[in-house]
């Protein structure tokens, strides 16, 4: 469906300004983009820029939607979907920057401008959809698409567009509507407000520590950075650990000072958790009740069931089905590894039970124990360039496609660098952004997002603007930024999505894409990280340059299983936690708290493990991936199940690699993902895979 009035990220409502004029006069967006690739000039956009030009959008959107509903001919393909899928172009030139750089770079402003914008968006977005005029036209030709000569891809987006219309209440009563634009308002203000907070708290927490013997443990590297931190928030001498995960996890993983973990995680945990203005709670019981409430209305069970209608799971059951049973055959593994590292603990003379601030320490002793693995050896080898480029290395061995940096290019921001994509034969395929380091600006995670989206515009392509953003361990004094493993899982994750991306093949802004199988091309690249063929192309010592040495290389692959109950067991606690706020059937009346325990209780969660995000920080439960964070999950069946192609041919084979990029990264939202599938792989797929790569069976 059109992402600008479904997903609402590239839509705004406001009221037209009597000095349209005056307002256009230096605005960067009422001009062409007289820049490299036509990228966005960010270094001449500033925020008073965006409501201007968002309310010329939604009058040209308007326009066209009236042109659209006024006409007196019949609905047709072309003069009435094909026309839709056009009305928000200036919009979205706005919009794509205006959300992606409030998720990287914002500000004050920006999140002022957020919380106005807000409700408008959902208010001009059920203006859209409640449309009765527009809706009968878009209904008409889904009625006749049969005596349309329509292709495969106008066809699945006319079928989507149309059920799209009816799921947000196109045949709701007049009395319903006011209902639900009423909800959706609501729950428009309550989302945004819960991810500031969530930032609001990551921000505000600082672990200060001015005694050198609480470093006691921490490798070197970790407490430069901790150093350059402290100066930089104007405390030298001191060293400064927060709730980032880049900073975090190290600590835990390697402070002796067991109560300075403790600090840090709980910190952690209870983000939007504190009884402040920041508290979350609230905000979460309205929202639970707000969507089980429009669910109802809309005549569902819950909202889970809206959500998994376009699915491929379609039904909560079927969801939760492959949850427990990998939580089932999980937990007895993380069992096991809490009761190896108790011994540890007891061995040592601790006299204290595992806790969850403890896992990340005493696992890291187990790994060096069984596996005689430091990842304090791992990260001299994974400096962020060399990382990088070797993601690069490998999609031009698959795709055959080149990464080129453009230096003379506006960046989204000073620590974004620019690269060029080109297909083998030199023609061009995008332009790829990325952002590593974390600020005070930026959203917590990692994620891919874009400027621009492929499509094909009066029969002229429109190349995509990509950016892929993380929060990676930054540089310290003279040493490059160093990686942990995990972040190099993360840096090739967010590289899948953004291939996706560069290589989508949509002649339409209107995608709809079933979120079990975006993450497929995320997942998929995980699988040649530890390849050893792989490793070789980037693990170099940042030092010596030396390629890292074949028994390392042994040592990671011995320790692939290692951790693994723990790492499956918190994701799959947060995914049922997830679907049991989502599959509450209205009138509901939640306290997050007590239900996040309870629901803990229920699946059998052990005590030493917290699920992997928290009610009140659980951003993907909030924004976008709400009864969805199972897709991690659903994907990971498909990844592991599809990378066998890659192993039975040889995991650079080029025939295997070209099906991969034509039936599944091409196709991406303009055909049913069971089916890109199917085209891909010749069969359903097997779950044995993920189970025996998970040593899980």
């Amino acid at each position: 469906m059109k992402r600008i009035f479904i997903i609402m990220i590239a839509v705004v409502f406001a009221a037209v300004s009597c000095n349209t004029e005056k307002k256009e006069k230096g605005n960067p967006f009422f001009s062409e983009w007289d820049t490299p690739f036509g990228v966005p000039p960010f270094d001449r956009i500033e925020n008073e820029h965006y409501l201007p030009a968002i309310d010329s959008g939604i009058v040209m959107a308007r326009q066209s939607i009236a042109e659209i509903t006024g006409t007196e001919e019949a609905p047709t393909f072309a003069n009435t979907v094909a026309k839709f899928d056009r009305a928000d172009e200036f919009l979205s030139k706005v919009a794509y920057v205006f959300y992606s750089q409030t998720s990287a770079n914002t500000n004050d402003t920006l999140e002022a401008l957020q919380m106005e914008i807000a409700p408008k968006v959902a208010a001009f977005s059920d203006e859209v959809l409640l449309n009765a005029d527009l809706f009968g036209r878009i209904r008409t030709v889904w009625e006749n698409r049969e005596s349309e000569n329509l292709n495969e891809e106008e066809l699945f987006m006319l079928d989507n567009l149309y059920k799209s219309f009816v799921r947000n209440g196109a045949l709701l009563g007049p009395e319903d509507q006011e209902k639900l634009k009423k909800l959706n308002q609501e729950l428009s203000v309550l989302t945004v407000r819960f991810s500031q907070n969530v930032l609001a708290e990551t921000n505000d927490f600082r672990l200060v520590i001015d005694n050198e013997a609480d470093l006691k443990g921490l490798p070197g590297s970790v407490i430069t950075t901790a150093a350059e931190m402290a100066k930089a928030d104007g405390m030298e001498g001191k060293w400064v650990f927060t709730t980032q995960k880049p900073s975090m996890i190290p600590f835990l993983q390697y402070a002796d000072n067991r109560d300075l973990r403790k600090k840090l995680y709980d910190a952690y945990l209870n983000r939007g958790n504190n009884g402040n203005e920041f508290d979350n709670n609230k905000i979460v019981a309205d929202i639970v009740r707000l969507r089980a409430d429009r669910a109802k209305l809309l005549g569902y069970r819950t909202h889970a069931d809206i959500v998994l209608e376009t699915r491929m799971a379609k039904t909560p059951d079927n969801v939760l089905n492959l949850l427990n049973d990998l939580l089932d055959r999980s937990l007895p593994v993380a069992v096991k590894e809490r009761d190896e590292m108790q011994k540890i603990i007891d061995a040592e003379g601790g006299n204290f039970r595992l806790e969850p601030h403890d896992w990340w320490y005493y696992a890291e002793k187990l790994r060096k124990a069984k596996y005689d693995l430091d990842e304090t050896e791992l990260r001299p080898y994974f400096s962020l360039d060399n990382v990088r480029d070797g993601a690069f290395a490998v999609a031009n061995k698959l795709y055959g496609i080149t990464f080129t940096p453009v230096n003379k290019i506006p960046l989204p921001h000073p620590d974004a660098q620019a690269f060029e994509v080109k297909e083998a034969d030199g023609s061009h395929v995008g332009v790829l952004y990325m952002d590593f380091y974390p600020r005070e600006s930026k959203r917590q995670g990692a994620w891919c997002g874009g400027y621009r989206d492929h499509q094909v515009i009066d029969g002229k392509e429109i190349t995509p603007v990509v950016t892929i953003v993380g929060n990676f361990t930054p540089p310290a004094g003279d040493m490059p930024a160093l990686l942990s493993m995990d972040d190099v899982l993360t840096l090739f994750h967010e590289f899948g999505h953004g291939l996706q991306a560069l290589f989508s093949e949509n002649a339409y802004s209107s995608t709809t894409v079933a979120w079990d199988i975006v993450e497929l091309p995320s997942q998929i690249m995980e699988h040649w990280v530890t390849e050893p063929e792989v490793l070789a192309m980037y693990a170099k010592h940042y030092e010596t340059g030396e390629v890292i040495p074949a028994e390392l290389v042994e040592k990671v692959r011995n320790s692939s299983y290692f951790n693994t109950g723990f790492d499956n067991v918190e994701v799959m606690a947060a995914s049922l936690l997830d679907m049991a706020y989502y599959s509450l059937e209205a009138p509901v009346q939640v306290d997050p708290q007590k239900f996040e325990k309870e629901t803990m209780k229920k699946i059998g969660l052990i005590p030493e493990i917290e699920p992997r995000y928290r009610t009140t920080y659980f951003l993907h439960m909030i924004d976008g991936y709400d009864a969805g964070y199972y897709v991690y999950t659903w994907a990971a069946v498909l990844d592991n199940d599809a990378y066998e192609a890659f192993r039975e041919k040889g995991i650079f084979d080029q025939e295997t690699a070209a099906s991969f990029r034509k039936n599944v990264l091409e196709k991406m939202g303009i055909m049913d993902a069971g089916q890109m599938y199917i085209n891909f792989r010749g069969r359903e797929p097997e779950i044995e895979p993920l189970l025996r790569n998970r040593g899980l069976l």
